[in-house]
């Protein structure tokens, strides 16, 4: 599991850990640091259930806002019409680095659903992503301000999203099958 691209510490974690748990916990601070964002979370979800939970997230200081949704539920069917970075990630696009989201594209952000819900200006919506079906989302974030996603930020998410969907998924279909059954 050696890369090249990803910091030692974010590989160490990799490495040393096998619960996806404990995986998540450590690793969402070390991305955000390597990022130089405001937020990280992770979304999870069962593709076939329909189910989903903003299961873990870091954040810089006590400012920003908080996401986490406490428990697995149901996701909701208007989602993918209010929000085209779902629509897309559900389609199996590739993920989409948004530098500023009052500039961005209307087919790319509904710039309002972004304020209600997120808050953040400039994010990266990673799909992980398994034979089509969405698993997850990780998505950095920054407040207040635009921001440029490297080159290097853009490889450290792509080797991220390689890394972190198979734990996503094992993850996922362990919670989701002992709370909700097969």
């Amino acid at each position: 599991m050696n890369s090249l691209v990803l910091p030692k510490n974010i590989q160490s974690v990799l490495e040393r850990n096998s619960d996806p748990d404990v995986i998540f916990r450590e690793i969402l601070p070390l991305i955000g640091e390597a990022l130089q964002c405001d937020r990280c979370f992770l979304y999870l979800r069962n593709p076939d259930k329909k189910l989903a939970q903003v299961a873990y997230y870091w954040r810089r200081h006590p400012d920003i806002p908080e996401a986490t949704t406490f428990d697995w539920g149901l996701e909701s069917e208007s989602l993918p019409q209010e929000d085209p970075l779902f629509a897309a990630a559900l389609r199996a696009e590739p993920s989409v680095y948004v530098e500023d989201i009052e500039t961005a594209s209307p087919e790319v952000v509904n710039k309002d659903f972004e304020h209600q819900h997120m808050g953040h200006r400039a994010l990266i919506h990673a799909h992980l992503r398994y034979n089509q079906q969405l698993w997850g989302i990780l998505q950095p974030a920054v407040y207040g301000k635009p921001r440029i996603w490297s080159q290097s930020d853009r490889a450290l998410v792509t080797e991220l999203e390689n890394q972190l969907t198979p734990i996503a998924i094992a993850y996922v279909k362990a919670v989701t099958e002992s709370k909700f059954g097969n």
